[in-house]
């Protein structure tokens, strides 16, 4: 076929598409009128996830998968917002890697809101300021977020959802040459993924630490002989010069960021909670508590314990595992596991990404 009539063909498909687009933008619509009135939550992170999952099973070709979750992502944010704009608060500034992350899972039709710190995250979905907050919790080389984990013991908000984003680092200045460099801006996490480069590349170089791997890139824009470690994005955003690329010490480096709110996502059959708890001080505590899910064929994905700050030496375990609060077996379990434990508390049930 001549390429005019394969393009009048594109053409006639653009077009159905475009109206089946409306359509489904009419039925969100709809939807978000009756949530409205009913007062229900308008943000379901079981039911995005199982329109992706179904779709996917669907799909033939030559579409990738990933191509298919990058339109449907964006789908999803502009009939979401036809209803109601979503406000997301995130560890800003803009270009953050919290940032990046928010973008990758809700789209581009949503509300960002930055914040200052990780509490402030928390602060504002606790004051109804936003319906979600997203936040770093783990990355792949350098462990947990202490901030993060710190809030969640105390916060009422739950995990409703996970983005696992992979990271790439690079340095950026105002300079052209890293022989001007005198100073680095970096994050604490950024510069834990990325220690063995800076010393082999950068030494003798005064390294200050900041809240957020975009604030590095903000202060590196405003003063000559400095640099920051941060994202492309970043880097773009404050107009500054890619000095390094790829510079974080291992290869496939992921960080894992949560989504927290006030309600709790439903079972998807695909799912993982996040427990905390604490133990008695006595031979085999640990051992006897963490049976209970061997015993109930329950798979734990992770186990951090932190110090409770509460008394010298006495700590709280984190554990994720595989499965939702309210299945049965897991339901059953939680319920033998706690009769174990000083304290527990479900952080959330939720999709696994």
């Amino acid at each position: 076929m001549k390429i005019d009539n394969l393009r009048k063909e594109i053409d006639s498909i653009d077009a159905r598409i475009l109206d089946l687009l409306n359509r489904r933008g009419t039925k969100a619509l709809d939807i978000a009128r009756l949530k409205s009135a009913e007062g229900r939550r308008y943000y379901v992170p079981e039911r995005e996830k199982y329109i992706i999952s179904r779709l996917l099973g669907k799909n033939r070709g030559p579409i990738t998968e990933e191509g298919l979750k990058i339109i449907y992502r964006e789908i999803l944010s502009v009939c979401r917002s036809l209803g109601a704009p979503i406000r997301v608060a995130y560890l800003g500034p803009e270009g953050s890697f919290s940032h990046i992350a928010a973008t990758e899972k809700f789209g581009s039709s949503i509300e960002l809101m930055p914040a200052a710190n990780i509490a402030h995250v928390f602060v504002q979905v606790e004051k109804n300021e936003v319906e979600l907050g997203v936040a770093p919790v783990e990355n792949s080389s350098e462990g947990v977020v202490t901030y993060t984990m710190d809030m969640l013991v105390d916060s009422p908000l739950k995990i409703v959802n996970e983005i696992i984003l992979e990271v790439t680092y690079y340095l950026v200045s105002r300079e052209k040459d890293t022989k001007s460099v005198k100073k680095v801006y970096v994050h604490p996490q950024a510069f834990g993924q990325s220690r063995v480069w800076m010393r082999n590349n950068m030494p003798g170089v005064k390294v200050v630490e900041v809240d957020s791997n975009s604030e590095a890139a903000r202060l590196a824009s405003l003063e000559k002989k400095s640099a920051a470690i941060t994202s492309k994005w970043a880097a773009e955003i404050y107009d500054l010069n890619i000095l390094r690329s790829h510079i974080e010490d291992l290869a496939h480096n992921y960080t894992r960021f949560i989504v927290v709110s006030k309600e709790n996502a439903r079972r998807t059959g695909r799912d993982k909670t996040s427990v905390i708890f604490s133990l008695r001080h006595r031979p085999g505590a640990l051992y006897h508590c963490l049976s209970v899910f061997s015993k109930s064929n329950i798979n734990l994905t992770k186990i951090e314990s932190r110090p409770s700050k509460k008394k010298a030496w006495d700590y709280i375990f984190f554990i994720d595992l595989e499965g939702h609060a309210d299945d049965k077996k897991v339901r059953r379990a939680l319920g033998s596991f706690e009769k174990l434990c000083v304290y527990m508390k479900v952080l959330g049930s939720y999709p696994r990404e």
